[in-house]
């Protein structure tokens, strides 16, 4: 909010009378003060309400890998996201968010904030960080799902530190601060292209980062134990509980709500007067948002139906997460109708990639590389051709290129085409080699007989439910413990019985 300012000497001669004129003056100062005070406080309890939403889909996450994989596995995968939440906290607070926003800094990385040392400070306060933060576990929540069922606990701790102190930090830097050299907010030098990279809440900076993640690291376990035969067939190894699913995507669906829109960061600007402002550019983002998965969901629900023959809620579900990742880059400068194209393209990305992925023998048991990596990179060419320049104009300033589809011309298109170059190049060469050694120290894998068994029997302590799982032939079952499936019962009496007279 712009600064209001009163002079008693300007004033003083129009009214003749010093005196009045101080008070007034003082009286005007006081009042300018408490406005600022004012839009501070509305500001920060909008980013901290974004941040409180954000760190919710930490839950949906939780739901969504739980539902996703088998019953035996499922304290592991909801260890493993509680863990994403903490490890990323420590290692965000200590070095992840000096490396991301310690400005002044160079185009590569930050050098201060180091534990928030010298913070806040006049460009950011503690609920920037909170924020921050919550988007950094987003992206360990990610790969997390990438190589459920069959990682070692170690494995989990080590890589989630690392991506949310390092590697995640390194790229919002590079796009997000006003020191990176792909911004475009860029305060000193010049834009890339003359535009920096639009991706707004980050269609590449988060779900690319933890969908490549995820893609090398499934890619170096293997696949699970079964997922295909000898002949190289896809087996399908459902998850045990759809119910589990269909919640933890409403519940990712409603944090979107903070992923989005909350991005703006601040709330109370206006645009020139009038009943227009920021808040109406934040209102359309949470609607391109929601048209976009909507879009992508009954997109996949009617592909599946023709390529499968069958209605499935697990895929509706994905379809609708990857019309989400797909809308997050350009969510604040497209139109409506722009995000409907945005959510039917995704969705065929999503299943053209996991047809590829059946047929290279890829397992991903949440479709996290497909659905973040892919529909990501699909999201930030998206916005290269469909960003309106008065949008554009209204986020990042006037002058900037625009999509071409709108009249732009290519230099936004080329800016976001470096985004995913360089997002796939960086993630490659810091969790590949990452997800390698620990494969060669026998730190990645659990064991055969411990995958067959199941990470709760044999990590543990025990299951998290009473359960039977169809692939289990009963030699994973502990002593002592019976599980039997309960069949309907059968209205026609058993051959082998004689009927009663």
């Amino acid at each position: 909010m712009a600064s209001l300012s009163c002079s008693a000497n300007d004033l003083a001669p129009l009214i003749n009378h010093t005196a009045a004129a101080n008070y007034l003056c003082a009286q005007f100062d006081a009042i300018s003060k408490k406005l600022n005070d004012t839009t501070y406080a509305v500001d920060n309890t909008y980013l901290l309400f974004s941040a409180y939403l954000v760190f919710a889909m930490q839950l949906g996450f939780a739901m969504l890998c739980a539902g996703s994989v088998r019953a035996k596995n499922t304290m592991n995968i909801m260890l493993t996201n509680v863990l994403d939440a903490a490890a990323g906290g420590l290692s965000y607070y200590l070095f992840g968010f000096a490396f991301a926003f310690g400005a002044p800094s160079n185009g590569f990385i930050g050098r201060h904030f180091f534990g928030l040392r010298r913070y806040p400070w006049p460009s950011g306060d503690y609920s920037f960080f909170l924020y921050q933060w919550a988007f950094a576990i987003a992206a360990a929540g990610i790969t997390s799902g990438s190589i459920a069922e069959r990682t070692q606990f170690v494995a989990y701790l080590i890589y989630s530190s690392f991506l949310t102190g390092f590697v995640y930090p390194i790229v919002s830097h590079w796009f997000w601060s006003s020191d990176g050299w792909a911004s475009p907010t860029r305060n000193h030098g010049n834009l890339l292209f003359g535009s920096g990279v639009i991706d707004f809440a980050g269609s590449g900076v988060v779900h690319m980062v933890g969908g490549i993640a995820g893609l090398w690291g499934a890619f170096i376990e293997g696949p699970r134990i079964g997922r295909f035969d000898r002949t190289g067939r896809s087996v399908a190894l459902r998850g045990h509980s759809a119910s589990l699913v269909v919640l933890g995507s409403f519940l990712l669906w409603f944090g979107w709500y903070g992923f989005n829109p909350g991005s703006f960061l601040t709330i109370a600007k206006g645009y020139g007067g009038g009943y227009y402002g920021q808040w109406s550019a934040i209102g359309r983002t949470a609607v391109t948002t929601t048209l976009a998965g909507s879009t992508a969901a009954l997109t996949t629900l009617f592909g599946k139906r023709l390529l499968v023959g069958h209605w499935n809620v697990i895929d509706v579900c994905n379809g609708l997460l990857g019309g989400f990742a797909a809308i997050t880059s350009g969510c604040s400068v497209v139109e409506p109708w722009a995000a409907i194209v945005c959510g039917f393209m995704a969705a065929w990305v999503l299943i053209g990639l996991n047809k590829l992925a059946a047929k290279v023998e890829y397992d991903d048991p949440l479709e996290a590389a497909q659905l973040h990596g892919g529909c990501g990179a699909w999201g930030v060419l998206f916005t290269g051709l469909f960003a309106k320049r008065e949008y554009v104009e209204e986020v990042y300033g006037v002058g900037r290129p625009f999509g071409v589809f709108m009249g732009g011309g290519w230099r936004l298109v080329a800016a976001q085409a470096i985004q995913i170059l360089v997002v796939c190049g960086w993630v490659t060469a810091t969790m590949a080699p990452l997800f390698y050694g620990l494969h060669k120290m026998n730190l990645l894998r659990i064991s055969s007989d411990d995958e067959t068994a199941g990470m709760d029997l044999t990590r543990h302590g025990g299951f998290a439910y009473a359960y039977h799982d169809d692939d289990d032939d009963g030699s994973s079952r502990g002593a002592g413990f019976m599980m039997r499936k309960i069949e309907p019962a059968s209205a026609i009496p058993s051959p082998t019985t004689a009927p009663q007279v």
